[in-house]
């Protein structure tokens, strides 16, 4: 079974400045709908793996969870299901001024909360700057292109002074510090829906679903028959059940009580050929460096490890071997990655940095693991603990369980983590902002002043330049010691796609359910008279 390889096309380096209504149009997901039959139309079964889930849009990290606030929350922009380019969604049309720092959006007139309440621009503007104010919002330091926004997510400024500007119900205008092309890729990600609550403080939605019943194992989301494009939601109930159990699961999907089953199954007894969807994800599942407990501060201490580390032991039966951060983009300068392990040089390097330290040969320098409970993340501390201990190193490990893992991390007081980082939109920024100084994606505490600078420039360059300043800001991360590449997650989901249209494999992972709907299928009388004519 071979799994298929994406290269990414990035359209960044468009020179338009102005984006009008019909434009924003063309740019629609390719599948022809004109064949969907409503009498035919019915509810949905989706299983996906176990966890606790948090569903506020604003502090939501895992996948999961953004494919399920996904069709309950919805921003300007969603992404295209096939290609994921953003497409337009609450706005209705934008432009971009000359200068490219000014963005003029104007919402949809139809556009209405769940309750029937209108969206306006002041809804919006008013959800961006409670995702400012929210310190555990982790994708609120993406804002900070936007004037004014990182002195109040910060606590030096004022909301008034944040430049987003509800100029009237229906129009948006957001001032930007310096050109970012990529704002509208950003806003399809949850983090930036519009939320709101209703007049006697219920929870409301703006997405194309609400959320009907939850149940002791799952939830129950509804078709929002207020959302802007209500006519063209052709499933009416989506019933989503958590198991982690990959034979239960397979079951339910060969006996048709599941339409739908992400992650966690087993692909040798799928009995319905053609129905399993192996795909390469746009993302990186890496360990790194805390760069704040001594003596794993100091880059040549981190090299001298990487140096000793068995990297083929390291990223066995992995499917995609990562040698590098970044899942390599058509058009991606090549960047140096770590491949090579020489346990001598290793030795070398660590008794170097130990003189250059004021260390002594004597001391036992400790290393701690942050694991997961899994089996997997033991096995890599295994393999490293026996890499490093020759090196004078004492490793040990200290474990939380799997949904506790991720929150705890910026207050771990451990050495080496493990994070696996799937990308919010298809930019290498969209990697490389886990290690911005001062962004609230960042848990590793690596801070450089160069580094950022190149970002800030590949953030305003539409040019082929774009990619070059990103690979080298990659490439010093990479030199810097703070990064263990492993791997390239592998997606993989089990749905018919003769009986289901409106779903695509793409890059993301990402599944809007308002674009499924369920196929007529040929009777054996009309294709028998098919081949008699």
């Amino acid at each position: 079974m071979s799994i298929k390889k994406i290269a990414f096309v990035l359209a960044l380096f468009a020179c338009t400045f102005c984006f009008s209504e019909e434009e924003m149009a063309e740019n629609t997901i390719s599948e022809d709908f004109s064949e969907v039959y409503s009498e035919i139309q019915k509810n949905i079964t989706v299983i996906q793996s176990s966890q606790s889930h948090n569903l506020n849009p604003q502090t939501a990290t895992y996948n999961s969870e953004i494919q399920i606030l996904g069709n309950l929350y919805e921003g300007l922009f969603s992404y295209d299901p096939k290609t994921v380019e953003p497409l337009p969604a609450i706005a209705e049309s934008y432009r971009i001024s000359r200068n490219k720092r000014r963005w003029t959006f104007t919402l949809r007139e139809n556009a209405k909360f769940s309750n029937g309440q209108a969206i306006t621009a002041e809804d919006v503007r008013a959800s961006w700057l409670a995702l400012l104010a929210n310190p555990s919002a982790m994708y609120a330091s993406l804002f900070d292109i936007i004037t004014g926004a990182k002195e109040f997510r910060t606590g030096c400024g004022s909301a008034e002074n944040v430049g987003i500007t509800a100029k009237d119900e229906r129009t948006l205008v957001v001032q930007l510090n310096t050109p970012a092309s990529h704002l509208n890729r950003i806003l399809c990600h949850v983090a930036f829906s519009v939320i709101n609550k209703g007049t006697e403080g219920e929870t409301v939605y703006s997405g194309a679903y609400i959320l009907a019943e939850t149940l002791e194992n799952g939830l129950v989301l509804k078709k929002n028959e207020f959302y802007w494009d209500a006519q063209q939601i052709h499933i009416p109930l989506v019933k989503i059940l958590f198991s982690s159990d990959a034979d239960k699961n397979t079951y339910a999907f060969n006996t048709g009580q599941a339409d739908w089953v992400c992650s966690s199954i087993n692909p040798d007894k799928i009995l319905v050929k053609g129905s399993l969807h192996l795909n390469a994800e746009f993302g990186t599942q890496y360990m790194f460096f805390k760069s704040s407990r001594k003596p794993w501060n100091i880059a040549d201490f981190r090299l001298a490890l990487l140096t000793a580390v068995p990297w083929e032991e390291l990223r066995k039966n992995n499917f995609i071997k990562a040698e590098t951060f970044i899942y390599p983009l058509l058009g991606y300068p090549q960047v140096t990655g770590f491949y090579e392990t020489d346990a001598d040089e290793a030795k070398d390097l660590i008794s170097e940095a130990r003189k250059n330290a004021g260390i002594s040969e004597d001391e036992v320098l400790e290393l701690v693991i942050a694991e997961m409970s899994g089996s997997y993340s033991k096995k890599l501390s295994a393999i490293l603990k026996k890499a490093w201990e020759p090196l004078g190193i004492k490793v040990r490990a200290e474990e939380k369980k799997d949904y506790e893992y991720i929150n705890a991390i910026p207050y771990w007081d451990a050495d080496l983590f493990s994070y696996t980082w799937i990308g919010d939109f298809s930019d290498p920024l969209a990697f490389l902002e886990l290690f911005r100084g001062n962004s609230t994606l960042n848990v590793s505490d690596y801070e450089d002043a160069e580094f950022d600078r190149l970002l800030d420039a590949a953030a305003a360059d539409e040019t082929e330049n774009h990619l070059k300043l990103l690979a080298k800001a990659e490439q010093m991360l990479l030199d810097a010691g703070i990064i263990l590449p492993i791997s390239h997650p592998v997606t993989i989901n089990a749905l018919n796609q003769k009986e289901i249209g409106g779903w695509f494999e793409n890059s993301l992972d990402v599944h809007p359910f308002k674009y499924l709907y369920f196929k007529k299928k040929n009777s054996p009388a009309a294709n028998l008279v098919k081949l008699v004519q």
